[in-house]
């Protein structure tokens, strides 16, 4: 699946994904097939961090 290179679209991207579709970060990683690294730099550019907790970059 291509995903947005945009880091304040891939914020926006991913988080609804997560909320809508995935109990974690890893499992929405392994069924897109990308890197769970590349998606945490990336959004940690425009300082955001995974929030297991809740599920959701913050």
């Amino acid at each position: 699946m291509n995903i947005p290179s945009d880091p304040a679209i891939l914020l926006s991207f991913i988080n609804t994904k997560l909320r809508d579709f995935y109990p974690d970060l890893h499992s929405l990683c392994s069924d897109l097939g990308v890197e769970e690294e590349d998606i945490r730099s990336s959004l940690a550019s425009i300082d955001y961090e995974y929030s297991p907790e809740q599920n959701q970059f913050i």
